[in-house]
């Protein structure tokens, strides 16, 4: 994609599309919810500064399109405390339209929005990538052998194709997908394997023991070592794509929940950590594999964000939605003395993993490594 913008416009123009899709989503979401729940909302931009562009619809509401493409935002009407403004700001408050007034449930609804839109665009992306282009799946053919591993001793070659595999006790299990080997193969740590595999014109039957590695969970994983050549895609019908695009958007939020606690707990690296500037750089290497790896790529960037705004950190959607817990607990709002200081921790919180992130980034790229060289 993009071929026809010069090299260095590729990443920021894909990397602008990939985050306006997103936030626009996010976005929409509360502003969808906000007028059902009858409350108004004075403007909806798409980034952050100085507005290029704006358009006032005959609901009052302003539209920007703004020059720093890094988020966006939708602003309420009456979204601030009676008490934190001006006589005269309240005077121009419109009865019954104001966010404050409104019930908690109301309320909850209106935040809750914006990551359920990312939830429900990565689903709707999933089902049409495989109703129009098909599911991927991995064939198990062998693309490549990591040096001095179970597969190299085996003798696995790279355009092998294994088609089944014996297991003690079990007998032979089919292969229709690298899937099947990794199940197969990860909890079989250890095991003597025979690998039936079909090569050029012949076949051959080749004896492999995975390598025995420390997984998430601290359980022994078993390990070939071999990665996939390609992969196949199989258009489904339409009520097949719907079951398996959200089954897919379920296990991609279960995943990435796996991997932030693998990280919260030690037992992962932080390294894999990336920020803007990662999702930038991955944004222009996707979008040259094609327009179907690029809708894939936003509907994984999709459930992570929806994900991170859910966090129970104040200033993210999670924290406002602790905030109403809360209070249809007690019956009554925080004080709002915790309230301050919950947003500033969250804040402080939120600046030091941008920092954290952006570092990685930069790591991640080779700015240092590159900066190190300039020194000699």
């Amino acid at each position: 994609m993009f071929e026809f913008l010069p090299a260095a416009l590729r990443t920021p123009v894909s990397f602008a599309i990939v985050l306006g899709v997103l936030v626009f989503v996010h976005e929409m979401g509360h502003y969808l919810a906000a007028r059902w729940r009858g409350v108004h909302v004075e403007a909806f931009s798409i980034g952050f500064g100085r507005a290029l562009a704006t358009w006032t619809d005959r609901r009052g509401t302003v539209w920007k399109l703004s020059w720093i493409p890094l988020g966006g935002y939708v602003k309420l009407h009456g979204q601030e405390r009676p008490e934190d403004v001006t006589d005269e700001v309240r005077a121009g408050w419109i009865a019954g339209r104001t966010f404050h007034e409104k019930s908690v449930l109301s309320r909850a609804i209106v935040v809750a929005a914006g990551p359920i839109a990312n939830f429900l665009l990565a689903a709707v992306l999933f089902i049409g990538l495989f109703a129009v282009v098909g599911r991927p799946t991995a064939v198990p053919v062998v693309g490549e052998v990591v040096a001095d591993s179970a597969a190299a001793h085996a003798g696995l070659e790279l355009g092998d194709r294994i088609v089944g595999i014996t297991v003690p006790g079990l007998g032979d299990q089919p292969i229709t997908s690298f899937e099947d080997i990794q199940r197969i193969v990860s909890v079989r740590a250890g095991e003597a394997l025979t690998l039936h595999v079909r090569r050029g014109g012949g076949s051959a039957d080749l004896v492999a023991t995975p390598d025995a590695r420390d997984g998430a969970d601290g359980q022994k994983l078993g390990v070939l070592g071999i990665r996939s050549a390609t992969a196949e895609y199989h258009r489904m019908s339409l009520p097949a794509a719907v079951v398996q695009g959200v089954a897919q958007t379920w296990s991609v939020s279960v995943q990435t929940l796996a991997g932030v606690w693998t990280m919260v707990t030690a037992r992962g690296s932080a390294a894999d950590l990336g920020g803007p500037l990662r999702i930038a750089q991955m944004s222009g290497q996707v979008a040259q594999l094609g327009l179907a790896s690029l809708v894939s790529f936003i509907g994984v960037l999709s459930i992570n964000l929806a994900l991170i705004n859910l966090f129970p950190i104040p200033v993210l959607d999670g924290g406002h939605l602790l905030f109403y817990l809360a209070e249809a607990v007690r019956g009554r709002p925080l004080p709002v003395r915790a309230q301050e200081y919950g947003f500033r921790a969250g804040f402080a919180l939120l600046l030091c993993l941008f920092v954290f992130a952006t570092w990685n980034d930069l790591s991640h790229i080779g700015l240092f490594r590159w900066v190190a060289g300039l020194l000699g």
